[in-house]
């Protein structure tokens, strides 16, 4: 059984809509001890890095995103070796968005994902209908540091523990999730303004329908015997989707817009226990 470790494995990617700064609030509902902890929207992997847990299993429906944590679960200092050698430029940056990571060796791929992810714009991975890469350039006071090899080591010892798979969340709940896991839900979040745009995050983009079909599958969970927390905007349809839960709500900033007075804004975190006949 699992419990929460001391906080001190960092993520290895900048990601638009991270979970660093719910992280007080989130590892304050994780159950004291459970199962396996299972994360089947990874992104960048705030909480599953900051637990460290000892048993895991880590998913996402984006295949490049998952080409990268099993590089540097398997090859991390072959993954070092690619990004080493990087410059931060604009023109280096096109030059490494115009490839395909489908073309690289697997490490050089991974390399490249760490390497937009630092240098592009606020740290968004958004991509076209194609599944190509299409955020710009970043503009930064400093050049960022693109190669970490004492984080990406640490995050490798983290990595190594977990079973990563690639697909849709529904498949790896249906496969892993039983009785006494801790099931961490972080899907791209329901629109809340113009400028949200967190569901082009693969090119099956995620839609305010695939929220609805997501509430049947955490009651099942809780039926099973699940801890889950389930995060996401304060949007009324999410109040109306679990509110036979606990919702709360915490005032957050948003990094992605480009007006000071839209970077404010508010998360919900539902927080499911299992069923007392399940959990029994």
């Amino acid at each position: 059984m699992s419990q929460p470790s001391s906080l001190s494995t960092r993520p290895i990617l900048k990601w638009a809509g991270g979970k660093q700064q719910l992280l007080p609030e989130l590892v304050r509902r994780v159950p004291a001890v459970y199962g396996r902890y299972i994360e089947p929207f990874i992104g960048g992997g705030a909480l599953f890095f900051a637990l460290a847990p000892e048993c895991a299993v880590i998913a996402d429906a984006n295949p490049e995103l998952i080409t990268l944590y099993r590089q540097v679960a398997d090859n991390v200092e072959a993954v070092i070796a690619a990004l080493a050698p990087l410059t931060v430029s604009e023109e280096a940056f096109y030059a490494e968005r115009a490839l395909r990571y489908e073309d690289l060796p697997p490490a050089r791929a991974a390399a490249r994902t760490l390497y937009l992810n630092k240098t592009c714009y606020n740290g968004l991975y958004r991509v076209n209908r194609h599944g190509g890469f299409n955020v710009p350039f970043g503009r930064h006071a400093s050049p960022p540091k693109v190669c970490d090899p004492e984080r990406l080591r640490a995050a490798a010892r983290v990595l190594a523990r977990a079973e990563i798979l690639c697909g849709d969340y529904r498949m790896v709940l249906d496969r892993c999730a039983r009785r006494g896991d801790f099931v961490f839900l972080d899907p791209p979040y329901l629109p809340v303004g113009r400028h949200a745009d967190f569901k082009r995050y693969t090119a099956v983009q995620f839609r305010e329908a695939d929220h609805e079909d997501m509430a049947p599958v955490v009651e099942d969970l809780a039926r099973r015997g699940c801890h889950v927390v389930l995060t996401n905007a304060n949007h009324p349809r999410l109040h109306a989707l679990y509110a036979a839960h606990d919702v709360a709500v915490v005032a957050t900033r948003r990094h992605v817009n480009s007006k000071a007075d839209g970077r404010r804004g508010e998360d919900a975190i539902v927080t499911v226990a299992p069923l007392a006949e399940a959990a029994a």
